[in-house]
C-alpha cells in the first residue's frame, strides 16, 4: 500500500490559502476603488480592537 504525501496535501492547503488571501485583498481594493466603506463585520478575529472591559 503507497504512503500518503503529506507534503503535497500541505502545498494543496497553503496554495488555497494563498488564493483566498489573494481574493480578498483584490476584492478590498476594488471596494476602495468604487468608494464604498468597508464592511464593519469582519472576517477575520482579530481585526478590530477588543472593546473596553466593562466595570
Amino acid at each position: 500500500m503507497a504512503k500518503p504525501n503529506y507534503s503535497f496535501e500541505k502545498r494543496q492547503r497553503e496554495l488555497a490559502k494563498q488564493k483566498k488571501k489573494a481574493e480578498k485583498e483584490a476584492e478590498k481594493a476594488a471596494r476602495k476603488r468604487a468608494g464604498q466603506p468597508e464592511p464593519q463585520g469582519g472576517d477575520e478575529p482579530g481585526d478590530e480592537p477588543a472593546p473596553p472591559a466593562a466595570g
